[in-house]
């Protein structure tokens, strides 16, 4: 069973470590680097908790205590939440961690009062892509260089609510 909860205050570092791990794991998945984010401090994490919209994940039979996976949403207009940050630890994939991300996000879209959320994926990420369309995400048309490294393309995909 998938446990997803709003880290508190507190888990501060469990936030830090699954996004490390993630901008090591997959570099190519996010608009992000390890090198840029290795060397905020405490007070950076806690301002991403305090934010809202982080959700982190727990299989308590396999990754107890620490979270099998990550995600966020943010109020990218009035009408839209972004998602992003999106990762299930490797030991974590294929057993519903990622579906229930997901699901999280869209359910504080909703609470949000947003219309739809949007996301951007790297063109090449097959697994991500087939996550976001099992989900009801599909491709808007949009499409831009990935920030951390322009040389690959990202795709655009939204989920009306």
């Amino acid at each position: 069973m998938v446990l997803v909860r709003e880290p508190a205050l507190a888990d501060w570092q469990a936030l830090r470590d699954i996004r490390l791990e993630a901008l090591r794991d997959a570099p190519s998945a996010f608009a992000s680097t390890y090198e840029r984010e290795v060397v905020r401090d405490e007070t950076h994490w806690r301002d991403w908790i305090s934010r809202g919209g982080t959700f982190l994940a727990y299989l308590p039979d396999l990754t107890a205590p620490e979270p099998a996976g990550l995600i966020g949403g943010y109020q990218q207009d009035p009408v839209t939440v972004g998602l992003v940050s999106m990762y299930v630890r490797p030991r974590a994939r294929g057993r519903g961690v990622g579906e229930a991300l997901v699901a999280a996000v869209i359910g504080w879209a909703r609470h949000q009062n947003a219309a739809q959320v949007h996301l951007w994926v790297t063109e090449t990420n097959a697994p991500a892509r087939a996550l976001y369309y099992r989900c009801g995400f599909a491709l808007t048309g949009e499409q831009q260089p990935l920030p951390s490294d322009p040389s690959l393309g990202e795709v655009a995909m939204s989920h009306l609510l």
